[in-house]
């Protein structure tokens, strides 16, 4: 029993009244067994059908997962949790590549299914934007060869201006330099060596960018986010957001 995963109440408390209410099927199980089931595999990394019975049949854990993807709660629960009380101060932008399974190809959609070949073989990114203590505000899944520049914008827009943002040199372009200009953001982006004249950052704040880094390794504890078994994208961001905030 203490290999297992289960929800404490301070965190059932936050995520029960999120949960859908009155939903039509025979007879409800209990939620937060079968929530602390979905996280167990995705922490140990096993099979759906080789979730240990403590939890329930296997199918209906597997069923639930998947049936709350499509319906787009995983998201929704992530977002609200995540969501800040006020604007947020200093806020890392970053990414992380995920080794792609062959058990995750053939899924209809090809490249919308966030898969592309690098030099690694086939990968995921994971696009992130963590606050002041490590912790996820809004990320992004894209295929392993896409440039983290690209995505920089959209993740933005997911989230309010924060007063920094901090980046290593791969976010160092005009085009998102100005962005955060035009919001009042201060640009924490040491330069590129391609650039004539480099532009002067806060060295000391961009120390903190270290945080972010340990978020990705610890998202990297959990075995079915640091490979990825899931065809389809919506499932892959559902484990992800399934996870961020109850990873300990």
């Amino acid at each position: 029993m203490s290999a297992l995963f289960w929800l404490s109440d301070r965190a059932w408390a936050a995520i029960e009244p999120i949960l859908p209410r009155n939903q039509p099927c025979a007879r409800r199980v209990d939620d937060r067994r079968v929530i602390s089931g979905i996280i167990h595999v995705l922490r140990v990394g096993c099979r759906w059908q080789d979730c240990p019975p403590d939890y329930g049949p296997s199918t209906t854990i597997c069923n639930r997962f998947n049936r709350w993807s499509h319906k787009g709660l995983w998201t929704r629960i992530f977002t609200t949790l995540s969501a800040p009380a006020e604007l947020p101060g200093d806020l890392s932008i970053d990414s992380t590549a995920v080794r792609a399974h062959r058990s995750s190809h053939g899924a209809k959609g090809g490249r919308r299914q966030a898969i592309g070949r690098s030099r690694g073989g086939p990968t995921t990114k994971i696009h992130a934007l963590t606050d002041g203590c490590g912790r996820a505000m809004a990320f992004i899944l894209s295929p392993g060869n896409c440039a983290d520049i690209s995505v920089a914008p959209a993740l933005l827009d997911r989230i309010a201006p924060p007063t920094r943002l901090l980046a290593d040199k791969g976010y160092d372009a005009n085009s998102l330099r100005e962005r955060l200009a035009t919001s009042r953001t201060e640009a924490v982006i040491p330069s590129t060596r391609s650039r004539k004249v480099h532009i002067p950052f806060d060295e000391t704040a961009y120390t903190s960018r270290n945080l972010i880094e340990r978020a990705f390794c610890r998202l990297n504890d959990w075995r079915r986010i640091a490979t990825r078994y899931d065809k389809l994208k919506t499932n892959f961001e559902s484990a992800i957001a399934a996870i961020v905030r109850w990873r300990t």
